[in-house]
C-alpha cells in the first residue's frame, strides 16, 4: 500500500530516485536557469549583466517565495527581468501547493475531504488519477483567485490613481500573483507604504495573503461546504488551521497596534482608521505574505519580537506560506497542554494524537530554531548590524517571509549567499523533512528497558 503509492511518486521524478531528491534537485535546477536570465544584459533597466550573487539572491528568493531583496524589484530590473521574476514566483508557489498536498496526501492517505480529494482513500493509496486531481485542483483554484485580485487591484489603480490600462493591469497582476503567493515581492520602492490608508488596496492584498496561506486542503474543503452545503465533520487539519490562523492573527493585530500607537514613525502620524487598517495589513504579513505599509526598519523592538513569532510559526501547510506550519505550532501547544495535564496521551478535538506526530512536531521546530540561531551568530560575526536586525532577517529568511529592516542589501556577499541557503532550506526543509520523517516510520521488533531522567 505506502510502497504503491511512493512508486507513484517516484514517477514523478523519475531521475531522483525519490520524491524529496528530486523536489530538491527540480528548485535548484530552476533556481540557475532564473540565475542565468537574470544574469542577461535584457533583465536589468540599465542593460548591463547583474552579478551572480545579487541573481542568484532574487531567483531564490522569487521561487521559493520570500521577498528579501538585495536589489530594488521595481527600479533594478526591467520588464523582461520582472517577468522572469514573476514566472518564478507562479512556479513556486504552484509547485509547493502541489508538492505539499501530494506528500501530504501520501502520508496521511486523506485529508478529510473523503472521496472528493482522493478517489482511492479506502484503500488506501495513491494513483496517478489522485496526482491528477490535485494538480489540476492547485493550478485551478490558483489561477482563479489570482485573476479576481488582479482585477480589484487594476481597477483600483485606474480609478483611484490615474494609472493607464495597461499600466494597471500590469501591476495588478504582478502584485496578485506575488500576494497570493506570499512572495512578498513589489514593484514599488516603498512596497506597500504608498497604499497604508487604501483599504481597497491593502485589505484585498491581506485577504489574498491569508488565502494563499491557508493552503489547498482547507481551501478545498471550505469550496466543497460553500456549494454543497455539507454539513458533515470537518476535518481535524482544516479545523486548527482556521482556529489558529485566526487566534494568531487577533493577538498579532491587537500586539502590533498597541506598540506601535503613538510611534511617529509608524502609526502615530495617522489617524484611528488608518491607524487599524495598517496595524492589520502589519499582523497578516509576517504570515509569510513579505509585504508591508509601514516602515519595518521603524517599528518597536516588542513589535520586531511580536513579528518575529509571528513569522517563524508562519502558515497553514501545503500552502504558499513558510515558517513551521500554524499546526506544527498548535500540535505542540497541545502536548504542552497536556504534559502539564498530567495526560498520558494527547487528545484534539475528540482525535487521539500519535507520537510519531508530536516527534515530527518537535523535530521540525527544533531545527528551524537551530538553523536560525546558527544564522543569526554568523551574522552578527561577520556585520555590525544589531541582535534585532540581524535576527529578524533570518527568521523571516527561514520562514520566506520577505519582510526586512533594510539590512539585506547592505550585507557582505558572503552573508547574502548563507541568507539564500537558509532560504532555500526554509521553503523545502518543513515539507519534505515532515514527509520523510513520516513515511520512514518503522515497528521497533524490540524496546529497551525503561528508564526516566531528571527533566528540569
Amino acid at each position: 500500500m505506502r510502497r504503491g503509492a511512493w512508486r507513484t511518486l517516484r514517477r514523478l521524478t523519475p531521475a531522483s530516485g525519490s520524491p524529496a531528491r528530486g523536489v530538491v534537485a527540480g528548485f535548484a535546477a530552476t533556481i540557475i536557469v532564473g540565475t542565468v536570465l537574470l544574469m542577461l544584459p535584457v533583465a536589468s533597466e540599465r542593460g548591463e549583466p547583474t552579478d551572480i550573487v545579487a541573481s542568484v539572491f532574487t531567483a531564490t528568493s522569487a521561487l521559493c517565495l520570500t521577498g528579501l531583496a538585495v536589489v530594488d524589484t521595481g527600479t533594478h530590473w526591467s520588464t523582461f527581468g520582472e517577468v522572469v521574476i514573476l514566472a518564478l514566483v507562479q512556479a513556486g508557489g504552484l509547485g509547493i501547493m502541489t508538492l505539499a498536498s501530494l506528500l501530504g496526501l501520501l502520508v496521511s492517505r486523506r485529508f478529510g475531504l473523503r472521496m472528493e480529494l482522493t478517489a482511492q482513500s479506502e484503500t488506501r493509496s495513491l494513483q496517478l488519477g489522485d496526482v491528477r486531481k490535485v494538480v489540476v485542483g492547485v493550478i485551478s483554484l490558483s489561477i482563479v483567485i489570482e485573476i479576481v485580485v488582479a482585477v480589484v487591484l487594476s481597477t483600483r489603480l485606474m480609478l483611484g490613481y490615474g494609472y493607464r490600462f495597461g499600466d494597471a493591469m500590469y501591476s495588478g497582476v504582478f502584485h496578485a500573483v506575488s500576494a497570493f503567493n506570499n512572495s512578498g515581492l513589489a514593484l514599488y520602492s516603498d512596497s506597500m507604504m504608498r497604499f497604508v490608508d487604501d483599504p481597497w488596496i491593502t485589505l484585498t492584498i491581506a485577504c489574498a495573503v491569508l488565502t494563499g496561506g491557508l493552503g489547498f486542503p482547507v481551501l478545498f474543503e471550505l469550496g466543497r461546504r460553500l456549494r454543497r452545503r455539507h454539513r458533515g465533520r470537518w476535518s481535524l487539519h482544516t479545523k486548527i488551521t482556521l482556529i489558529t490562523t485566526g487566534a494568531l492573527l487577533v493577538v498579532g493585530f491587537a500586539f502590533i497596534a498597541v506598540s506601535e500607537w503613538d510611534n511617529e514613525r509608524t502609526l502615530g502620524v495617522f489617524g484611528v482608521p488608518t491607524k487599524l487598517l495598517a496595524a492589520f495589513f502589519a499582523a497578516v504579513m509576517p504570515r509569510s505574505g513579505g509585504l508591508n505599509s509601514i516602515d519595518t526598519g521603524d517599528m518597536t523592538a516588542t513589535s520586531l519580537l511580536a513579528q518575529d513569532v509571528l513569522m517563524f510559526i508562519g502558515g497553514g501547510s501545503a500552502s504558499t506560506a513558510g515558517g513551521i506550519k500554524v499546526t506544527t505550532f498548535a500540535l505542540l501547544a497541545f502536548v504542552i497542554i497536556a504534559e502539564l495535564r498530567g495526560e498520558p496521551t494527547v487528545h484534539v478535538m475528540g482525535r487521539r494524537l500519535s507520537d510519531g506526530v508530536q516527534r515530527q512536531a518537535l523535530t521540525i521546530a527544533l531545527l528551524s530554531a537551530g538553523l536560525i540561531t546558527v544564522t543569526t551568530m554568523t551574522l552578527l560575526t561577520v556585520t555590525d548590524f544589531s541582535l534585532d536586525a540581524v535576527l529578524f532577517e533570518s527568521i523571516s529568511a527561514m520562514a520566506t517571509v520577505g519582510l526586512s529592516t533594510g539590512i539585506t542589501p547592505h550585507l557582505p556577499p558572503t552573508a547574502q549567499l548563507l541568507l539564500t541557503l537558509l532560504m532555500f532550506i526554509g521553503r523545502l526543509g518543513p515539507v519534505t523533512l515532515g514527509a520523510a520523517l513520516a513515511l520512514r516510520e518503522r515497528p521497533r521488533r524490540y524496546e529497551r528497558p525503561k528508564e526516566r531522567p531528571i527533566v528540569g
